[in-house]
């Protein structure tokens, strides 16, 4: 997504915060992979990054509504429904 000359900036620090921590959990997987740890202790480790993974698209959806969004409709009401629609993976 491009930011298209708009100048709503919904706070992302929580967004970024949860990112460092799946890219850490993340590092980890690999590094058990590489190590050979047992399976089901590298899915729970897997979980857990792709869990942050979710609360931080959450977070950044939630806070796009809320700050961008209604503001992107009413400048450009087609290219903010296509924006939503690639964002809930629902264009064709």
């Amino acid at each position: 997504m491009h930011n298209h000359g708009h100048t709503c900036t919904p706070d992302k620090s929580r967004a970024l915060k949860l990112a460092k921590q799946a890219e850490g959990t993340l590092r980890k997987v690999i590094t058990m992979i590489e190590e050979d740890v047992y399976c089901p202790e590298i899915i729970q480790q897997a979980d857990s990054a792709m869990g942050l993974l979710r609360t931080m698209r959450k977070d950044l959806l939630a806070g796009h509504l809320d700050s961008c969004a209604f503001e992107r409709l009413k400048e450009n009401k087609k290219e903010a429904i296509d924006e939503l629609m690639k964002i809930y993976n629902l264009n064709s």
